[in-house]
């Protein structure tokens, strides 16, 4: 009886060692970021708005992420994303027109990857586009203040792809690129509601470039309901003329980016450029974009960072008023400055602002969503952000 007692406990603990063990190899992470500031806003419809906003510098948003080690190289990954509304506690993010918000709006999915393989996600993510390209804009690198007004090349990341399988290369000497492609789950139409990204970038020293282009298929007048998580590219630029394009019934969307940076010191220097192509349903025109932008920050001391840039946008649409008098083209002009103080490695202050002048548009500042009467707007904002 001893022996079977003694032998008893030994398979206890060997059977708790290797459950330590197997609990070693998983990990999940809940993390998040909080920003909340005063906005003012000079032309809003023809007068000027106070008002508090999130979001300013950085998303709201809480996660769970995670990974177990499945051996060989190999491990499960994961995320659940939700955005929200600071302000209000409501849920925020990108959902398609005419949807209620889901719960982990920003990202879902589940996958695999391994370090000579790559990896694969299935699940609601964001485009590649976004995940190589966006992060090297002044939008990611400073703030939303540096960001495409109106938002016309999706260089704000206002859009997720729904029912999306995606592939990342490994590594090979600075290069990586990846591929999404989300279903559009229509019968009978296999190619109805679908959209795809495809983007490389090479980071090598203090030089970083990235190139992508996204496609999006519509479902018809009544919005994007599967593919693609779409919000109104650009209708804060004001384009009555084009009823489709405000309502996001245009028939398909194809988006180009390339960006790059290079720091050097306490510099880093970026350029950006990207055309956007709306294709119109039957009877209504089609409408694109060219955008160009620069950006330059400093980081003057460890914990202060300044910022300044300009954006210009050229598209071939105008107003139907500036349209009546021969203008059949929008000119878009926006500078922007910031600055960025670390009262922590966690937490900041900030304060950033941009004037936007346009002519055969409305000015909307960035991608704030305002729209002002005429082609004038001044946006500015202060606050701070937390991360954890």
């Amino acid at each position: 009886m001893k022996n079977i007692t003694i032998k008893a406990t030994v398979i206890a603990v060997a059977a708790f060692a290797a459950s330590t063990a197997a609990m070693a190899q998983s990990s999940v992470t809940l993390y998040g970021m909080l920003d909340a500031g005063i906005s003012y806003t000079s032309n809003v419809g023809g007068h000027s708005q106070v008002a508090l906003v999130g979001g300013a510098s950085g998303s709201n948003k809480w996660g769970l992420q995670g990974q177990e080690d499945l051996g060989g190289g190999l491990k499960a990954v994961f995320k659940l994303e939700n955005g929200f509304n600071i302000a209000s506690g409501g849920i925020g993010g990108q959902g398609p027109i005419g949807s209620s918000r889901s719960l982990f709006n920003r990202q879902a999915f589940v996958g695999l990857t391994s370090d000579q393989y790559g990896t694969l996600r299935l699940g609601r993510q964001i485009d590649a586009v976004t995940e190589m390209v966006q992060g090297l804009t002044g939008d990611a690198i400073s703030a939303s203040t540096f960001s495409t007004p109106g938002d016309v090349d999706n260089n704000d990341n206002t859009t997720n792809q729904n029912n999306a399988v995606k592939y990342i290369s490994p590594i090979f000497h600075g290069f990586q690129a990846e591929g999404a492609y989300s279903f559009g789950g229509v019968a009978g139409a296999m190619g109805s509601g679908q959209s795809w990204s495809v983007a490389a970038d090479y980071d090598q020293g203090g030089l970083t470039v990235a190139g992508g282009y996204f496609k999006a298929t519509n479902q018809g007048e009544a919005g994007w309901q599967n593919a693609t998580a779409q919000p109104s590219f650009g209708g804060a630029l004001g384009y009555p003329s084009s009823g489709y394009y405000g309502g996001n019934a245009f028939k398909s969307a194809g988006i180009a980016q390339v960006a790059g940076q290079y720091q050097f010191g306490k510099y880093t220097a970026g350029l950006r450029y990207s055309n956007a192509q709306y294709q119109g349903n039957d009877g209504q025109e089609s409408i694109h974009f060219n955008v160009i932008g620069a950006l330059l920050q400093y980081q003057a001391t460890p914990a202060l960072s300044l910022a300044a840039g300009y954006t210009y946008v050229y598209g071939s649409e105008a107003t139907p008023a500036q349209a009546a008098e021969g203008r059949t083209m929008a000119s878009i002009n926006q500078a922007s400055l910031g600055a960025t103080y670390a009262l922590s490695k966690l937490t900041s202050v900030y304060v950033m602002g941009a004037y936007v002048h346009a002519q055969g548009a409305q000015a909307s500042a960035a991608d704030f969503g305002n729209t002002a009467s005429g082609g004038n707007q001044v946006q500015a904002n202060i606050g701070m952000y937390h991360r954890f």
